[in-house]
């Protein structure tokens, strides 16, 4: 009977460690935060609480730094690497990171003007100039004319920036870039930059961004529009290169994403051609080792399957919870670009992306 009762509690301790939780960790942008929080509670459900995921909203900067460093199973960022970072990271891990794109999402500039409760128009040259700090005050001539319809207060101007390192910087001042050439020229394109503005202030992640703008009366800064939609916080239309002022609304957004993606899907949504679409969008994506175990995070090949069953729900299944949230699904292609990246991923050589892809 002892014997039995050993096996028993043997047989019992097996099953239990057969189904043991797989925990993983990531770090990056806080522009798909909201969605990304979504898709880790409805995932720990979907597997009957087995895969439990740790993400650190500390912006794309941190989330690329980790990623590199190998403190986390994966890393995300509004802005994929650059040619050199990839050069650098194969080099040194003997792996070729994947970008793989999971959701589109916008920047929109938000502003606090008390008794305004009209939605203002702007064009990039402006926002140019306010974030310059060639244009001061509210009243200025150069916003009086995009609106002419709106009593704007003449309060000056507080320009408000993330002060960490930020995905949803180098959409915003990507975008810039391109639409003006004195902020190429001063300033350029960044996870962080040097802001020019004597009154400014500076807010850590899209959280802090957003809680300056509402507290300051006379406040613009740059926000993922989904945290001016859930902060009850104004956000202005801007005019696109055909000319129409465009709203970060879903259609507008996803239209901006129809373009050729190249192979390794690194791409620039800002300053779109689509004359439908909102000229500050960008993909969101997932930084992956495509060799996982060159990422000491990985212990074991059942975090790397249970890692890669997750990155094929989000580009899938996943997607039904990003429209809720104001975030625009993946266009077909980007999917079908996503799903061929995640079918390169290995596990010491063991070929669990296609395998699980082809499930």
């Amino acid at each position: 009977m002892k014997k039995m009762l050993i096996t028993a509690i043997a047989l019992v301790s097996l099953a239990t460690s057969a189904l043991a939780q797989v925990s993983l960790t990531g770090a990056g942008a806080t522009f798909p935060f909201p969605v990304l929080s979504k898709y880790f509670d409805e995932y720990l459900k979907v597997t009957n609480n087995q895969v439990r995921v740790n993400y650190q909203s500390i912006g794309s900067g941190g989330g690329q730094r980790q990623f590199i460093e190998q403190t986390v199973h994966f890393g995300v960022s509004d802005n994929p690497f650059n040619d050199q970072q990839m050069a650098d990271i194969r080099k040194n891990t003997g792996s070729p990171a994947l970008n793989i794109p999971f959701v589109l999402g916008a920047v929109v500039p938000t502003y606090n003007l008390p008794g305004v409760t009209q939605r203002l128009n702007f064009t990039g040259e402006v926002l140019a100039d306010i974030f310059l700090g060639n244009i001061k005050n509210w009243n200025d001539p150069a916003i009086a004319a995009l609106n002419p319809n709106v009593r704007i207060p003449p309060l000056p101007i507080t320009v408000v920036h993330r002060s960490d390192g930020s995905g949803t910087t180098f959409v915003w001042t990507d975008y810039l870039t391109k639409v003006s050439p004195e902020w190429a020229q001063k300033v350029g394109r960044g996870n962080s930059v040097n802001w020019i503005p004597a009154n400014k202030v500076g807010g850590r992640g899209n959280e802090g961004v957003a809680g300056v703008v509402r507290n300051t009366p006379g406040a613009i800064g740059y926000n993922e529009v989904t945290y001016a939609v859930q902060n009850n916080i104004q956000f202005g239309a801007v005019r696109n290169r055909a000319g129409r002022f465009m709203v970060a609304e879903l259609p507008a957004i996803t239209a901006a994403a129809n373009v050729v993606l190249p192979g390794d899907a690194r791409v620039s949504l800002t300053n779109t051609q689509a004359p439908d679409g909102y000229p500050v969008s960008s993909f969101a994506y997932m930084l992956v080792y495509e060799q996982l175990d060159k990422n000491k995070a990985f212990k074991s090949e059942a975090e790397a399957r249970a890692f890669v069953q997750l990155l094929k729900w989000i580009v899938t299944e996943g997607q039904k919870f990003n429209e809720p949230l104001t975030y625009a699904r993946l266009t077909d292609a980007a999917q079908a670009r996503a799903l061929a990246m995640i079918s390169r991923i290995t596990y010491q050589g063991k070929p669990i992306g296609k395998e699980v892809v082809g499930q």
